[in-house]
């Protein structure tokens, strides 16, 4: 008797577990509107984001038999906001913030790695070698910059950094010579660069100086956290790396924001 009361009990738990691994068809997420490659605004579609991170997401999502849909949230803080709430179920573009531990899932390893460099016109004289170097130059920096905790703290006891509105105004103050180099993402310096029409004049020096990760952050407010999703994207984020796709993506999405910013220039004047 007692075997046989465990064997029903084991069917009846069936249903459940399965509803556990398939009770999250659909996912709605959330990023920052104004992080190109990564994410980005749509402007043919402005209720939904576009870039690296979303183009990634949704492979991964892909895989694992779930649609998702990237949706625009507002500002940056907006768009955290949602995500806490529950009223969308996670970030695309996360930077590890230990104050948001409380509310959120960050899911490892990171969707890619945001390298930051050192940016100087071609013909600068400046000698840069090593951090120690810049000490005593001018430099600039977008106030959307979102480095690692330590490297901004670094940042801001020993180097003399202009703070502008966006990465726009400081390449063009460095290209006016009002600031002797910026420090910026890699692949938003090259889209910049690119869009400004001086690829030619501007030029990343050096190795990465910092390297924050840009994560999926699920809501602890989602229905759809639970282990299995946590694990299964965990698992696809692992394997990415080893395929080779993270790197061509985010290069296809340079481009993309580049053409994108090229095009109001191009078009017929009315």
């Amino acid at each position: 008797m007692r075997k046989g009361m465990l064997a029903v009990l084991g069917l009846a738990c069936l249903p459940s577990l399965a509803l556990a691994v398939g009770k999250c068809e659909r996912l709605v997420a959330t990023g920052s509107p104004d992080a190109p490659p990564y994410s980005w605004r749509d402007p043919q579609d402005p209720r939904h984001l576009i870039g690296a991170n979303v183009d990634l997401l949704q492979q991964v999502a892909a895989e694992l038999g779930l649609k998702v849909e990237v949706l625009y949230g507002g500002k940056r803080s907006d768009a955290q906001a949602e995500v806490r709430s529950g009223r969308m179920d996670l970030l695309v573009d996360a930077p590890l913030a230990i104050d948001e531990l409380t509310a959120m899932d960050y899911i490892h390893p990171a969707v890619v790695q945001n390298e930051y460099v050192v940016w100087t016109r071609h013909d600068s004289a400046l000698v840069y070698d090593n951090l120690a170097d810049l000490h005593k130059h001018q430099g600039a920096i977008s106030e959307k910059a979102r480095l690692t905790p330590e490297f901004a703290a670094f940042t801001k006891a020993e180097l003399k950094l202009a703070v502008v509105p966006n990465l726009t105004q400081a390449m063009q103050k460095l290209l006016l010579g009002q600031v002797d180099y910026v420090l910026a993402g890699r692949y938003a310096g090259m889209a910049m660069a690119q869009s400004l029409g001086m690829a030619n004049d501007l030029v990343a020096r050096g190795q990465a100086l910092d390297h924050p990760g840009l994560f999926l952050a699920l809501s602890h407010n989602s229905a759809c956290n639970d282990a299995w999703l946590r694990g299964q994207l965990a698992k696809k984020l692992t394997e990415l790396p080893a395929s080779g796709v993270v790197q061509a993506v985010v290069q296809r999405n340079v481009e993309r924001w580049q053409a994108q910013l090229q095009a109001p220039l191009d078009a017929p004047k009315q």
